[in-house]
């Protein structure tokens, strides 16, 4: 964490050193990225550097601790859904949140998998754990596999949409406008891939509460 003479500083003085960091860090990776040149191109002096942060690690983590309040923030709480229908408005909503946030973001999502995954998987995989505890409450969840397990493989799987959604985006060259996101084909995989994953009880096709799934969907 800064150290605290960093959280002294101005609002904005403390937001460009770590912009200038974040873009640092997402261009050349959280191994790659040197140092001395964020702290050069932040305009701050090594003797000041080492009063705001104990060291390069130290840095990182301030940013990878705001890359993933913001995937959080996106995302939002979860609510216990009332009924299927509800469960899935819920999600959608939430997971094309999420693809929004990492589309205008590209810094974040350059940064999402090192935010997760150094500190913060607790309280990411807390998130989902409390999607699939709903949706096991409903019956649209299998209960036959380890809860944990079942948690972990959500998670990525959803990151895995995510990422190959703005992906295609980018190699198709369209336009980063919330318009043209393909947000529709994107849910309708995402839905493909969680309805073998959950035991066949999400459906691509939107089902009427008190509808019963059947094998053949």
């Amino acid at each position: 964490m800064p150290l605290p003479r960093f959280d002294r500083l101005p609002a904005e003085r403390r937001e460009l050193i770590l912009g200038v960091a974040r873009r640092h860090f997402a261009e050349h990776g959280t191994e790659g990225a040197s140092y001395n040149k964020i702290i050069e191109a932040a305009g701050v002096s090594k003797t000041a550097a080492y009063h705001y942060f104990d060291g390069r690690e130290d840095l990182l983590t301030a940013v990878l601790d705001g890359v993933f309040e913001r995937l959080l923030d996106a995302l939002g709480p979860w609510v216990p859904a009332r009924d299927e229908a509800d469960f899935r408005s819920r999600f959608a909503g939430g997971s094309a949140a999420l693809a929004a946030h990492l589309r205008d973001h590209p810094e974040d999502l350059a940064l999402a998998d090192a935010a997760i995954g150094r500190t913060h998987a607790g309280p990411w995989l807390a998130w989902f754990g409390a999607l699939v505890t709903d949706g096991q409450r409903l019956g649209m969840i299998r209960t036959d596999v380890d809860h944990e397990l079942l948690v972990s493989v959500t998670a990525a799987v959803i990151r895995a949409a995510d990422a190959w959604a703005l992906a295609r985006m980018t190699t198709e060259h369209v336009l980063p406008d919330a318009a043209d996101f393909p947000e529709d084909e994107a849910s309708a995989q995402l839905w493909c891939l969680l309805h073998g994953l959950w035991g066949g009880a999400a459906t691509p096709a939107a089902t009427t509460a008190g509808e019963e799934p059947t094998d053949a969907q």
